[in-house]
């Protein structure tokens, strides 16, 4: 026997003691289903119950059968939806009840998953009166959060939707979520509760459709009118198809394991307190229960398959409540996310990389107030406390950040390089932030804590964010969100320039080594004879006595060698190791995350001193390690370079690194803070758009005009051959071209020299040589012409191998008026003549 129970608790006492049933469909409500599951397992007897607080575990209770969802199914396309809008925030309010609390710990989990916080959790009384959750719900005003998830029963969200109403926060920029049961019951809600929701998202379980399906809500339908004509709004939910397919899976079962009369095992002894011990357990529950656990069919709420004793849903539906009801707008599936269709052939990809179908999806969506605009998720609260800014109280080093008291009133007034970046990034924000700053002080007005100590205030909730020369560390991470950094990052070590020895006379020889010297002396002298090969027999400053030309080789490579730039300046200290290796005393600034740096490389903090302004600075490296001084102070690049910027103070020290990378300075805000993105965009906007190049120059000026921070760049270290061989090789390389070129251009105008069979080798090689040590000009018609010993005289190749023809033989050379050279003609003009002319012209030339 087989029978339903959704009475009194005490019921399934009654119907397993006197009428011994096989099975209970058990009560949808979760705190009497616990009890009943516990009576189950006791008797064992399946209890199919359709309730869904996640808290009712299947491995718990064997004889339990879920014949509906689990509400833990639903925190995945309740993420879905937050993580589409992109809304890094959510507070959850849920009812204090087993099914309220249920929930919690999965939602908190799905949302961490994709980003998101849980900033906070209110647990509502269902006792709770109206004037209760009003105060619950200004606090949440308060608060800069606007997305809420409720997970309430209808008796609790009809009362507090319309407090929500009449506090006004149901209005632009907030966004509601309704967890399934609510939205299944939407149609149980009152027309007033409904107008108190309009803009209201929700998720519930998607029933497909089928001819089954609507044939029995036809039959049903009809059925209600005729039992409650009283009753306008009604209407079929899942819940109720849920309870349809549990009984027809009960009795497929029943049919399937063949159970007939009941048939309990009574006890041994009947003398029992209680009426529970006397009823014993059923011999046919195990069977039964694992014929209902084999049973799949489609049902009316679709596929009905158990696993591990609980019904399965992947698909869900969207709805948006709008007018008398709710509007359907999309779905989720387990197998593709969000989608405008059901359907996987035609389903919209919904998310924030796609554009083709998602500004449809969400023009759909109409939010609180009746607006269309996808609400950003947080707000800063108007009217109430301003945003709580922690700034150092004293720095030492007055340009990046200073904190002083108004005389009169008292007021905080801070000042400096950090102060100026971050109200202009707070200005270039498309809505107002208020703020006030607060000093980490003590009472009398001295630094209350180092920096990593002014940080932790905002995990500890006594500011809001902090403003300074924060610098970006992963630790500080941990508990904070940290901006995008707005300054340069990495640290130099300041030290002293030591005594470079510029009186000593062969200073300029320590830069290089010396096989680096040796190599730049032979590379200059073969220069210098390259040069004079290809200048010789052009060049008029490459000829004359051979005592000039071989001085002129010498002097071009001795001026390529002295003209080279020679570095000046050197610092004392050239690598951290030096320091920790012998022994040196190392400065830092007080407060800073540097101490913790140098201990973790391996300083001995006995060998460390800390500073807190620039002069403090300059009398430290000015003494030294050995007269309680220090021998470097290391410093993140703004500072460093602010130090040697100042006159006083570049031509006596020199910055060396950067030694170590950090990620710059930036701003602090809670974990999970929604200004984080939004400050972080406007810091880019401020650095694109300049105006952080001239808060720069208002407090550190332009660039130094110290000569001597050019040579901060650089370290003393002499350099070898190895560094320049490339450059050797390319030199050399272009230099034997040009050689090769030059002679074998030469060689072939003076082959018929060297074919020549008339002459020995000695004597071609002379030939050669006279004509080498010729100076080569350029005629009229381009052609290459020889000159002996700067005579000019041009005469006919026939005449020099004839000496027989008279002067009537040679040629005339005159100018022509087409710029075309030269003409000849026979026998017009006498020797002595036209050697005339040719002098008179190189005269004119």
């Amino acid at each position: 026997m087989v029978k339903a129970s959704s009475l009194l608790l005490s019921h399934p006492i009654d119907l397993l003691k006197n009428f011994q049933v096989q099975a209970i469909l058990g009560p949808q409500k979760s705190t009497q289903a616990d009890f009943m599951i516990d009576i189950g397992n006791k008797a064992q007897v399946p209890i199919i119950s359709q309730a869904t607080s996640p808290a009712l575990s299947q491995s718990d209770n064997p004889y339990f059968i879920r014949g509906g969802q689990s509400g833990s199914s639903q925190v995945e396309p309740l993420a879905a939806m937050v993580k589409a809008f992109g809304w890094r925030e959510v507070v959850l309010i849920y009812e204090d009840t087993n099914f309220g609390r249920g929930i919690g710990p999965y939602l908190t989990d799905s949302f961490l998953g994709i980003g998101t916080q849980v900033r906070s959790r209110i647990a509502m009384s269902v006792s709770a009166t109206d004037d209760h959750i009003r105060q619950e719900l200004i606090k949440l005003k308060t608060m800069q959060t606007r997305v809420f998830v409720v997970h309430m029963l209808p008796p609790l969200a009809s009362r507090f939707f319309l407090t929500v109403k009449e506090v006004g926060m149901m209005s632009k920029g907030y966004v509601w979520i309704i967890t399934d049961v609510l939205t299944i019951l939407l149609d149980s809600l009152d027309a007033k509760v409904i107008n108190s929701m309009q803009g209201v998202l929700g998720v519930k379980p998607y029933v497909p459709n089928s001819n089954e399906l609507q044939n029995f809500t036809q039959r049903w339908r009809k059925r209600f009118r005729r039992e409650n004509p009283d009753i306008d709004r009604f209407e079929l939910n899942v819940l109720g198809l849920w309870a349809y397919d549990s009984t027809t899976a009960l009795a497929r079962a029943v049919e399937r394991s063949g159970v007939g009369w009941p048939k309990f095992k009574k006890p041994v002894s009947t003398n029992n307190s209680t009426d529970l011990a006397a009823i014993g357990y059923s011999e046919m529950g195990p069977g039964l229960l694992q014929a209902i656990k084999k049973t799949k069919f489609w049902g009316l709420s679709g596929k009905f398959h158990l696993v591990d004793g609980q019904l399965q849903q992947s698909t869900f539906k969207i709805v948006n409540v709008i007018g008398k009801g709710e509007t359907e707008i999309g779905f989720w599936a387990r197998e593709y996310g969000i989608s405008k269709n059901i359907s996987k052939n035609k389903r919209l990809p919904f998310s924030k990389n796609d554009t083709n179908d998602k500004e449809d999806l969400i023009k759909a969506f109409i939010w609180p107030g009746g607006f269309q605009d996808v609400p950003k998720g947080w707000e800063i609260p108007t009217g109430e406390r301003k945003l709580r800014v922690g700034v150092p109280a004293k720095t030492g080093i007055d340009e990046f950040i200073k904190v002083e008291r108004h005389p009169q009133t008292n007021d905080v007034i801070a000042t400096g390089f950090c102060i100026d970046v971050f109200e202009e990034v707070i200005d270039t924000l498309p809505f107002a932030v208020p703020h006030d700053y607060f000093p980490f002080e003590t009472p009398d007005g001295e630094p209350a804590g180092d920096y990593n100590e002014l940080v932790n205030q905002i995990y500890l909730g006594k500011y809001d964010a902090v403003v300074g020369d924060v610098t970006i560390l992963a630790k500080r991470s941990e508990f904070v969100d940290l901006t995008l950094p707005f300054t340069e990052s990495s640290l130099g070590m300041i030290v002293r320039i030591k005594d470079d020895g510029r009186k000593n006379t062969w200073i300029f020889m320590k830069p290089l080594k010396m096989n680096l010297w040796l190599t730049i002396v032979v590379f200059s002298v073969f220069t210098g004879i390259v040069v004079w090969v290809l200048e010789h027999r052009v060049n008029k400053e490459f000829r004359g006595p051979p005592s000039k030309q071989v001085g002129i080789i010498f002097w071009f490579s001795f001026s390529t060698l002295v003209f080279t730039h020679i570095q000046k300046l050197q610092p004392s200290v050239t690598d951290i190791g030096d320091l920790r290796k012998n022994g040196e005393y190392v400065g830092y600034h007080n407060g800073t995350f540097l101490k913790g740096l140098l201990k973790g490389e391996e300083f001995n903090l006995q060998y460390s001193r800390n500073y807190s302004t620039f002069k403090q600075y300059d009398d430290a490296l000015s003494r030294g390690s050995k007269n309680g001084g220090v021998a470097a102070i290391i410093h993140e690049l703004p500072y460093v370079r602010l130090f040697l910027s100042n006159p006083k103070y570049c031509t006596k020290y020199t910055m060396v690194g950067p030694i170590y990378m950090t990620a710059g300075f930036g701003f602090a805000f809670q974990k999970g803070s929604p200004l984080v993105p939004e400050v972080s965009r406007a810091i880019l906007n401020v650095m694109e758009g300049g105006k952080l190049t001239q808060i720069q120059h208002k407090w550190f000026g332009k660039e130094a005009k110290c000569a001597e921070l050019d040579g901060a760049k650089t370290t003393s270290d002499s350099l070898n051959l190895e560094s320049f061989k490339g450059l050797f090789l390319v030199a050399a390389t272009s230099m034997i071209s040009a050689l090769i070129i030059s002679l074998s251009t030469f060689l072939y105008n003076n082959r018929g020299i060297l074919t020549s069979n008339e002459s020995s080798i000695w004597q071609k090689l002379i030939a050669m040589a006279k004509n080498f040590d010729e100076e080569e000009v350029k005629s009229y018609d381009g052609s290459k012409k020889t000159n002996r010993a700067n005579e000019v005289m041009v005469v006919p190749a026939n005449c020099l191998q004839s000496p027989t023809r008279n002067n009537s033989q040679l040629a005339e050379w005159n100018f022509t008026d087409d710029d075309q050279g030269f003409t000849t003609t026979e026998n017009s003009t006498p020797i002595h003549e036209t050697i005339e002319i040719v002098e008179t012209i190189e005269a004119k030339d």
